[in-house]
């Protein structure tokens, strides 16, 4: 057996120069060298000092330019951050400032393999953003003592490129997403290029995989570009990376079968590694500049193969290759603090001095601590140096949506829960408006439902984005074209992160899919949430739009999907986020759904989820009553109560639109039964309204609270979600030990809607059931004739379901009766 396994890593062994970076410098693109000995000379310095920034960012907290003899003192007593991407990540930065430059190019830069930071905000120091961002982070010795004191420090900042950072629009924490914002970012931005740094690490992951096929989506007139470039370094943590262990031919095979241009620069020889990447990222360019004046000059939209990069060069480059026998440079130990132990180890010590003295800080800096002004010339000035583009901080360039009074498309409500009407595809007219009013600046995003989600109205304004080929069927009822303001892609994480770039890039949009698997991106929201948390903490980052998220198809009417398309889990998710940045919105008919939807796109700096179901539903609020309802997020409704004026002996409550129709019935067969009943009906369109407003700005006090639901009263709650959600949001709330609260708990399979909510004890007769077995103290027995009818009903109507695969007609044609 272990002669096999020898033999097996020989032959795998045998085409390791396929995927070394100290195999020689190759290039796709050969025989050009575009760099003069100086600017090549002025290049590696501007690297070396970017290089040298990084390392004190990772040790130093005195002592910044090394003017004294390094000392323990100097040191930081935590080493924290990653040394691994920051040379390759510098390394392209710089080589794209000279394209900007020379072409005067709209640019930014976002960050993909996460931890890398440094490599970047070592650049933004150079070029003085950071500086007049932050006057205390001076180009001076006591200024770079204070940025490198900083880093990953408390009080500081993080390793990723945070909100913190000028020139940042993704922080990279979670990987995966950085062609996607991206892209995101340069819709409706025609003349930006968006220069992505993908880590190989990052490239592993199924976000980032299908985020490749994005440009199939970008049209060459209206849009701007991307360049990514696959930084491919060789490891993670401790283990290879995939894309950087096979061969050459067969990556860039996958490139090319994604429909890109693939140029390879790998290498470890700094002089033939600029000479090959200025000339690639030069060519890079020129074809996306050529491909757009093509497309803008015809005024025909077409899918070039755009070009990506993919660099290969050791990880931690520039660090010693071996410390103490073992690899550094090239190898798993660069990926985080490099040399670990100087703290306790006086060689280790030495070696640090040693390298970072290797790079020359006093040739490059000033007597001040200002890079010299030689090199200062490589950058770009004002607004085109990438950490300054004013995209990167979308709310500078955001412009408020053209609105029109949502009250033109008020559903006529003669008398509550009478008439049906599709809420959802009434509320796609006014999403049609938006479109119509809006052509540069709103998007609606989707993973392949806008027609499933009764959103197809808005075909009437704009068509899905597709640039990739026609077929003459396409023309009956496709509905594609390469001006679409829709974009649908069966990748729930790339549509999320296209609405999160556009969004943070100054635009406004939102996201509609099936509420079962919104939790396909849970963490990328997570992060989101996350990020507009800390910008609102960053005084210089302007408000942004609100990411906006419509779950339809929702868990009560999946008559033939069944079980697995059956989770409104997602709000649980979405209640552990901050407070100041998460809203939740349920509202029970088509008026409610288009004023919340009204708020939520004039908002900013928030998540909002809303939860609709997309087929016909009683309505029940005239517009006037609608906005009131919406206003104040919870309510009683007067016209479902028979308490005015008098103690309530039950509280029936119920949030969101199927559940809200089940409380009804509930409450008109109680009322039928048991004449004698004061009931209060109240209804939750604002799902935090529950939470004690100390914990959330939306929460009611707890004498509203009380008005509301009383304290001593029975409430029965039909949620639309988990029912353990509303037990925790109300925690301690005087009363909370008589609320009962009914909602999906996981059991169900292909049910019609009604045996659906009998089998979660959500439907009519389980909630007046439980409001008997509760009312015993006001009831006494009398109730048990109507409790034993309820039963006898719900069976019924089990049975009748299972009979004919059918609710029972007085269901499907129930109104509220009083």
């Amino acid at each position: 057996m272990a002669t096999s396994n020898s033999k097996d890593m020989t032959t795998l062994t045998a085409d390791q120069d396929r995927w070394s970076a100290y195999s020689g410098t190759r290039s796709t693109v050969t025989g050009e060298q575009p760099l003069s000995k100086e600017e090549m000379d002025k290049m590696t310095r501007w690297f070396h000092a970017s290089l040298y920034l990084c390392l004190g960012m990772l040790y130093l907290k005195e002592n910044p330019l090394l003017r004294e003899p390094l000392k323990k003192e100097h040191i930081k007593p935590r080493l924290l951050g990653h040394w691994g991407s920051d040379a390759g990540q510098s390394f392209t930065y710089i080589h794209f400032n000279r394209m900007i430059k020379k072409y005067d190019l709209d640019a930014f830069v976002i960050s993909g393999p996460g931890h890398g930071a440094p490599g970047l905000i070592s650049n933004f120091y150079l070029e003085g953003v950071y500086s007049e961002t932050y006057p205390n982070k001076s180009e001076d010795a006591e200024g770079m003592q204070r940025f490198f004191k900083q880093f990953s420090f408390p009080g500081g900042v993080g390793s990723h490129m945070t909100p913190e950072t000028p020139g940042s629009l993704h922080e990279g924490g979670e990987l995966g997403y950085s062609i996607s914002h991206a892209f995101g970012a340069v819709f409706d931005h025609p003349q930006t290029i968006a220069l992505t740094i993908v880590g190989d690490g990052e490239s592993e992951t199924g976000p980032l995989a299908t985020s490749w096929h994005s440009n199939k989506f970008l049209n060459p007139i209206t849009d701007g570009a991307v360049l990514p470039v696959l930084h491919l370094n060789g490891y993670k943590i401790n283990n290879p990376t995939i894309l950087a262990r096979i061969s050459e031919d067969e990556l860039t095979k996958l490139m090319e079968g994604y429909g890109w241009t693939p140029y390879i620069v790998a290498g470890s020889n700094l002089e033939e590694m600029h000479q090959a990447m200025a000339a690639t990222v030069e060519r890079c360019v020129t074809e996306i500049l050529g491909y757009q004046k093509k497309a803008r000059e015809s005024g025909k939209v077409f899918r070039p193969r755009w070009p990506m990069i993919i660099l290969r060069s050791p990880k931690g480059w520039t660090a010693p290759r071996k410390v103490e026998g073992h690899y550094l440079e090239g190898f798993w130990r660069a990926h985080q603090v490099p040399l670990p132990k100087v703290l306790s180890d006086p060689e280790q010590m030495k070696t640090l001095e040693s390298w970072m003295r290797g790079y020359q800080p006093d040739k490059l800096f000033g007597e001040e601590g200002k890079l010299i002004p030689e090199l200062r010339q490589l950058a770009p000035e004002g607004n085109k140096r990438m950490s300054a583009n004013p995209i990167t901080n979308g709310g500078l360039v955001r412009k408020p949506l053209r609105l029109e009074k949502f009250q033109n498309w008020a559903i006529k409500v003669d008398k509550p829960g009478v008439g049906n009407a599709p809420s959802m595809a009434n509320f796609a007219e006014f999403l049609t408006q938006i479109v119509k009013d809006n052509p540069t600046n709103f998007r609606v995003m989707g993973p392949d439902e806008t027609e499933s989600n009764k959103l197809s109205a808005i075909y009437k304004a704009s068509k899905k984005v597709w640039v990739n080929g026609y077929l003459p069927e396409d023309e009956d009822g496709g509905n594609l074209e390469p001006q679409g303001r829709v974009m649908e892609m069966l990748s729930e994480h790339t549509v999320e992160g296209w609405l999160e770039g556009y969004i943070l890039s100054g635009r406004h949009g939102m996201l509609n899919s099936y509420e079962p698997f919104i939790h396909i991106i849970d963490s990328m929201v997570n992060q989101h949430a996350k990020w507009i948390e800390k910008c609102l903490e960053v005084s210089w980052r302007e408000q942004v739009s609100s990411l906006n998220i419509l779950l339809t198809s929702t868990v009560w009417r999946q008559d033939h999907n069944g079980f697995t398309h059956q989770d409104p889990g997602f709000l649980d998710v979405v209640a552990n986020k901050s407070p100041e940045v998460v809203r939740i919105y349920l509202p029970p008919d088509g008026n409610c759904l288009l004023s919340v939807m009204d708020h939520c796109f004039r908002s900013s700096n928030y998540v909002n989820v809303i939860v609709a179901d997309k087929q016909e539903h009683l309505q029940y609020l005239s517009m006037e009553d609608a906005v009131t309802h919406c206003t104040k997020g919870i309510g009683i409704w007067d016209w479902a109560s028979n308490d005015k004026g008098a103690e309530p002996d039950l509280v029936m409550a119920s949030c969101g639109d199927v559940v809200t129709q089940e409380a009804l019935a509930a409450t008109a067969l109680l009322r039928q039964e048991l004449p004698d009943l004061k009931i209060r009906f109240v209804n939750v369109v604002d799902l935090f309204k529950l939470m004690p407003n100390g914990y959330h700005p939306h929460g009611l006090t707890a004498a509203e609270y009380g008005a509301i639901f009383t304290t001593d009263k029975p409430c029965v709650f039909n949620f639309h979600s988990y029912p353990w959600l509303v037990h925790r949001l109300t925690y301690q709330r005087e009363g909370q030990q008589k609320m009962h609260v009914r909602g999906y708990k996981e059991k169900g399979n292909i049910d019609t809607p009604l045996e659906l909510a009998i089998r979660n004890e959500a439907d009519r007769f389980s909630l007046a059931i439980v409001a008997i077995d509760n009312l015993k103290g006001r009831l006494g027995n009398r109730g048990a004739s109507a409790r034993e009818k309820l039963m006898k009903m719900r069976i019924r109507s089990s049975n009748y379901a299972y009979e004919t695969g059918l609710d029972p007609e007085e269901f499907d044609g129930w109104s509220w009766p009083f």
